[in-house]
């Protein structure tokens, strides 16, 4: 691919390992931007490597590289999809709708952080000149590869301007993120809660305690062979009740174990120095992001105290500004995480199908926006009484 001149070419990799690990995280992860885990090279090689994500799962990797004058200037993580399983931004009604009227939706290409709902870059560059070049070059890739469309999934602000700039589709979605508003401790935070919003987090984290449990924080090098093997069963078990299947293979966190321990913090109930449940977080620049959670016993509260009250903790005594803990769970506004919009981008080179999907996102995020707002009356703090 190419703009009509040799200064600028547009080039697709078949794997990850054919970038070299310092050029692609200087993209990824800029001194003056917060660092994103999900799409530095350590975390996308490990999916590749591991044989988590590759052709023979649906996910086919075929990076774009775009270079200027022969030096790298903008990258994005691109797969193609034999499938929609794993995106959490769901188009299954999209592909039977295509393929109704006659159309092949598969493949499709997809440009995300696969089986991770966490927003972050997707336009790996350094100006937003280089963004606006690297969302055009998308579009000539799927129009090369005779795509049905190509999605962004979860972008940033920056990157969805430069998408939308380009011609493509905007959509939104909805999370519960939870926001550092300068707590001092865990006390502080449930001072700003209702007092019954406030009494019902104690006795979660009262009730989840009993019986013997006890938690541990666990930080990369701390966590044992022991933690990871009793982690693995945890989240077979949660990957086979919600996806059929597990996505991640358990040579994945072997190498993440290796690779980027210092991203890592895995929270732990023990029984009997027997780990019973954890959940795995990956640290960020300036946030904390919730991400595999399972167990072999059910403890009345133990999820919301793992996944949720501990992140919290975790996030006030560290300094970081927001939780991120995945996608969907109206349940976390008890917890005092707050509905926030998501979003993603979406190319449909087809005209008659561009138009209906256009007028289907137009509606779609008229709804989500209205959901967001009425959710925000169920916030669980303190109501501010002053007038005016």
């Amino acid at each position: 691919m190419a703009d009509g001149s040799d200064a600028l070419l547009a080039r697709t990799v078949s794997s990850i390992g054919d970038i070299d690990r310092n050029t692609w995280n200087a993209f990824a992860a800029p001194q003056d931007q917060p660092y994103n885990p999900f799409v530095a090279h350590e975390f996308l090689n490990a999916l590749e490597t591991s044989g988590s994500v590759g052709p023979e799962t649906g996910w086919a990797p075929m990076h774009l590289v775009l270079e200027e004058h022969g030096d790298i200037t903008g990258i994005a993580p691109l797969y193609a999809k034999g499938h929609s399983q794993g995106e959490y931004v769901f188009d299954h009604h999209w592909a039977d709708a295509y393929e109704r009227a006659g159309g092949r939706y598969y493949p499709k290409l997809v440009c995300a952080a696969p089986f991770t709902p966490v927003p972050g870059p997707r336009l790996l560059a350094k100006t937003d000149a280089t963004k606006s070049r690297l969302a055009l070059a998308l579009r000539q890739a799927t129009q090369q590869m005779g795509a049905s469309s190509l999605h962004v999934n979860f972008t940033t602000d920056d990157d969805q301007a430069a998408l939308t700039g380009a011609g493509f589709l905007q959509r939104m979605g909805e999370q519960f993120h939870w926001f550092n508003r300068d707590y001092q401790n865990f006390e502080d935070f449930l001072e700003r809660l209702s007092s019954r919003k406030r009494k019902a987090i104690r006795r979660e984290r009262r009730d989840a305690c009993a019986d013997d449990v006890i938690i541990r924080r666990l930080h990369g090098t701390d966590i044992e062979e022991r933690h990871w093997d009793a982690f693995w069963i945890f989240y077979q078990d949660t990957g086979a009740r919600k996806w059929g299947q597990p996505y991640l293979t358990r040579e994945f966190f072997r190498l993440i174990a290796n690779s980027m321990p210092e991203r890592l913090l895995m929270i732990v109930a023990e029984r009997n120095n027997q780990p019973i449940a954890a959940a795995l977080n990956f640290i960020g620049g300036d946030t904390l992001y919730g991400r595999y959670w399972g167990c072999t016993e059910d403890v009345p509260f133990l999820h919301f105290e793992i996944c949720y009250h501990q992140a919290i903790d975790y996030a006030i005594a560290h300094g970081l500004s927001r939780v991120e803990a995945g996608a969907q769970g109206q349940h976390k506004i008890a917890r005092g995480y707050e509905p926030v919009p998501t979003w993603s981008a979406h190319w449909i080179p087809d005209d008659s199908f561009r138009s209906a999907i256009s007028n289907y996102l137009e509606a779609e995020r008229a709804q989500t926006g209205m959901e967001i707002r009425a959710l925000r009356d169920y916030m669980p703090f303190k109501k501010d009484k002053r007038k005016g």
